[in-house]
């Protein structure tokens, strides 16, 4: 039986122009059915008035940030209309401050010294397990992933005196010493991003294994027929396809890492300090100066605006991945 190649009809310009708007026709009208079916009058008024009362906070936010310290003491940020007034003094104080450890543009840039690998270093570890648990058979498999999906139900406050005794004194089995310790004093990035690491990892391998587990295994199968090992099925093929949830979850852990303060206090001291503890430092002793915090969380904000942005597209991909068949 011989397979029969299909033959080109010659078309000329004005057809396939009718044709190109017939099929933009069609994709308009299979975008607005789908959007009747998942949309609603009373759902866009809903989000309207929670996105209303969501951002009037950040408004007020904005404004008090703007103000002079003796307007903020004595009026609320919705008189601007009646009684004006504005100063960049308080933006200045933040960054020029000199009452806390390090400056805000220091501690900046250890935010995004510690954010980046320790948003890096478990999506790299998770999404290689997460791909042994669902595609390479091995004994024990799933006890193994019932233990780390069970370590996602333990509080990271159990863990941090624990954490900190073993990052100080290392740890040793009678004679024998396995690891010698970070040393005490909290000066370095290794600790804040090994603790990151380790709390972020149950979950990530999670997520990342029920996306990876989903890919249909013919794809597999067909890689290995090929002659491809785990490495190379799991660089071409696994990989690309778990991007979506991948990104996700790599801009849920960066914006936990950046807002994070209960693990910097603990494992950031000195000089390595990120952002969320210089903001907690610069109200001062008894919290006089308070309105500081306002310009402070607007600089704070800049980077996660910018990467949420920046992989928005990446993030929606992710969400709706699996959502829909065929």
């Amino acid at each position: 039986m011989s397979a029969v190649a299909p033959i080109d009809l010659p078309v000329d310009q004005k057809t396939k122009t009718q044709l190109a708007r017939g099929e933009k026709a069609a994709e308009r009208s299979t975008l607005k059915k789908s959007k009747d079916r998942l949309t609603s009058k009373g759902a866009t008024a809903a989000a309207i008035v929670i996105a209303i009362l969501w951002t009037t906070p950040t408004l007020g936010l904005l404004i008090t940030s703007f103000r002079p310290p003796e307007l903020i003491n004595t009026s609320g940020w919705w008189s601007i209309f009646t009684n004006p007034g504005f100063t960049l003094g308080n933006y200045d104080a933040v960054l020029n401050g000199s009452a806390t450890t390090v400056t805000l543009g220091q501690s900046f840039i250890n935010s995004i010294a510690i954010t980046l690998p320790a948003a890096l270093f478990p999506l790299v570890i998770a999404s290689l397990a997460a791909y042994a648990f669902a595609w390479i058979p091995f004994k024990g498999r799933n006890i193994l992933f019932i233990g780390v999906f069970a370590l996602q139900v333990v509080p990271i406050q159990m863990a941090l005196v624990p954490l900190l005794s073993l990052f100080s004194r290392g740890l040793s089995i009678g004679d024998f010493e396995v690891f010698s310790g970070l040393g005490a004093g909290g000066n370095s990035y290794g600790q804040i991003w090994i603790a990151h690491t380790i709390f972020a990892l149950p979950l990530a391998i999670f997520l990342l294994h029920n996306f990876i587990s989903e890919i249909p295994q013919e794809l597999i199968e067909a890689a290995r027929v090929d002659g491809a090992g785990h490495g190379q099925t799991f660089f071409r093929i696994v990989l690309p396809l778990a991007m979506p949830a991948i990104a996700s979850f790599a801009i849920f852990q960066f914006l936990w890492v950046w807002n994070d303060l209960l693990v910097a206090l603990v494992f950031a001291d000195g000089a390595v300090g990120p952002i969320t503890k210089v903001l907690r430092e610069i109200t001062g002793n008894r919290g006089q100066d308070w309105y500081l915090l306002t310009s402070g969380a607007f600089i704070a904000m800049i980077v996660p605006l910018i990467v949420f942005f920046a992989l928005q597209r990446f993030f929606v991909r992710g969400l709706l991945a699996g959502s829909t068949k065929g």
